[in-house]
């Protein structure tokens, strides 16, 4: 579990970790919890979006940014609240 795991860093050293986490990834488990939007679909395969409580959305990274089911999932992704 990783809960903003670059927040403090600079790009340099953001690199490193996501690639660092992409090397892990092949043979663990890995749960990021972040508000940084861009790297959430860089590093994922899964995403799911949070609000207030609630899964709102879960699915492959790449279809939760690009064609997201639920109203509150392209209303954050896309800059409108949050």
């Amino acid at each position: 579990l990783m809960d903003e795991p670059t927040s403090a860093l600079d790009p340099i050293s953001t690199l490193k970790i996501e690639d660092l986490i992409q090397q892990l990834k092949k043979d663990y488990t890995i749960i990021i919890v972040t508000h940084n939007m861009q790297q959430a679909s860089r590093i994922s395969d899964k995403t799911a979006f949070f609000l207030t409580g609630e899964i709102c959305e879960f699915g492959d990274t790449v279809d939760v940014f690009t064609n997201p089911k639920d109203q509150r999932t392209e209303d954050y992704i896309s800059g409108r609240f949050g």
